[in-house]
Parts: structure tokens; C-alpha cells; sequence
């Protein structure tokens, strides 16, 4: 199994950035995902499963859980894009192995961080949804501090992503 390239996963994110125009926060991951010609859809799934990437019958689709925060539900929404932009290739393939549809689900396994595809549809999410560089402007110069919890709540707003997302982005920067 090869090591997750989480630098190329950020540069997809940059570039489709740079392609949308995105100066500000927050992203329009939702406009995006549809403009790719993806079918995205919201549905009620179970609570340990936050959304799925799939390809039928050549369309791409990614589900997202409606029971879900709005801001979890665009972290998933990110993701899933993730992997359509990243591992297309593994979505194709699989589509032809396994009955014409490969289901990519996120889940409390991909959220370990041990799988390399779930590796890097996370680093693609996160870059994609709370950009270097909005970030370094939205913190002007100045440092934050991670124990924070209202400064991290605020910039989590700003860029409509969870604080633990935030907070993940800002220990990787």
C-alpha cells in the first residue's frame, strides 16, 4: 500500500481554489461539487457514516449525512470531492469489478487517518475548505492560541468548518 501524498491532495485543493476564484471564506464547496457535473445529495444515513463517493453508470455522486451538522456535512461534502478528484481512477476501476458501483464510505475507520486514500481526501478537505492563504489573512499576523476555545470558535465560523476542524488545520499548517 502506497504512503498518502497529502502535498498533492493540497495542491488539487489550491487549484481548483484558483479556479472558482475563492478569496474569501467561506468556500462554496456545494457550488463546486455541482459544477463538476457531481450529483450531490443529502440524506438521512446512519450516525457513524457521514458520506459516500460513488460512480453509476458514469456519473459521479457523493451523499452526504442530512442528520449531520451543516458544517460536518461540508467537511463530508469536501471530502468525498477528495476522492473523485484524487482517486477517480480507483472509483472507475472498482466500478467495473464490483457490480457497476464502489461505494467510498467515511466513517469512524477513515477518520483514523490510517488509510492512505482517506489520508488525503482529509488533507484535500481541509485545504480546500480552509485555504493557506484565507487562513493566514484571516489571522492577520498574529498567532492563535489552540486553547482558545473562543478565537477558534470564531475563525471556525468565518470559514463555516467545525473547531475541530479548525483546529486540526491550524496543528497542520
Amino acid at each position: 500500500m502506497a504512503d498518502a501524498d497529502t502535498e498533492r491532495a493540497r495542491r488539487f485543493a489550491r487549484s481548483i481554489l484558483q479556479e472558482f476564484g475563492v478569496s474569501t471564506p467561506p468556500v462554496p464547496v456545494d457550488r463546486i461539487i455541482k459544477s463538476r457535473k457531481i450529483a450531490l445529495q443529502y440524506a438521512p444515513l446512519d450516525e457513524d457514516l457521514s458520506g459516500m463517493a460513488y460512480i453509476k453508470e458514469g456519473v459521479g455522486i457523493i451523499g452526504v449525512n442530512a442528520l449531520h451538522h451543516p458544517n460536518r456535512q461540508r467537511f463530508s461534502a469536501a471530502h468525498e470531492l477528495g476522492h473523485h478528484v484524487l482517486h477517480a481512477s480507483e472509483i472507475s476501476r472498482a466500478v467495473h469489478v464490483d457490480k457497476g458501483i464502489r461505494v467510498l464510505f467515511r466513517n469512524d475507520v477513515s477518520a483514523l487517518g490510517t488509510e492512505p486514500m482517506e489520508v488525503e481526501a482529509n488533507a484535500f478537505a481541509s485545504e480546500l475548505l480552509i485555504p493557506e492563504d484565507l487562513l493566514a489573512a484571516a489571522l492577520e499576523g498574529e498567532g492563535v492560541d489552540l486553547e482558545d476555545e473562543t478565537a477558534i470558535e470564531a475563525l471556525a465560523r468565518r470559514f463555516r468548518v467545525s473547531p475541530a476542524a479548525m483546529r486540526f488545520r491550524l496543528t497542520r499548517w
